[in-house]
């Protein structure tokens, strides 16, 4: 199983759209499920407290025996065929994936310590709900990668 842990919910309904048509092709390759938890209702001012609310959300949602990638702007660059290739590995060896995408504050020391791996997604900004689809597009190609599969040209 993989798991995506996420900080808030995907309002964008066309975004929406791609992420369940991302999941649908998921089914045929990988089981996947979408965690989505609240963004935390601490006043915003209080941009620590916010961090540590869905820091404690998020662990909550770890088992201690999983395999869990932190998507952070400190983390590794990875292409896709590296990607794959940590994803192939890990399952392989029998982990079961738990890709974190935390508030738009980022999350706290305690996730980051507890990640087997931190992942930096990309240079650029993007919006916080494109990420979601960024990643399980990315998750998909990696098994289309690791079977040869034309999807990744």
């Amino acid at each position: 199983m993989i798991r995506i842990i996420a900080i808030g919910k995907v309002k964008e309904k066309s975004l929406q759209n791609l992420i369940v048509e991302y999941k649908k092709r998921m089914t045929s390759v990988h089981p996947i499920e979408i965690v989505e938890l609240s963004n935390s209702k601490i006043n915003e001012k209080n941009i620590d407290a916010v961090i540590l609310d869905e820091s404690q959300r998020i662990l909550e949602k770890i088992k201690p025996n999983e395999f869990v990638i932190l998507l952070d702007l400190q983390g590794k660059n990875l292409t896709s065929e590296n990607l794959s290739e940590l994803v192939s590995d890990k399952l392989d060896m029998g982990h079961q994936l738990v890709f974190i995408i935390g508030g738009s504050h980022g999350v706290n020391q305690t996730i980051k310590n507890r990640a087997n791996y931190r992942w930096k997604l990309s240079d650029l900004t993007f919006p916080h709900q494109l990420v979601r689809l960024m990643l399980i597009e990315q998750v998909y190609r990696s098994f289309m990668i690791a079977r040869n599969h034309p999807y990744h040209k």
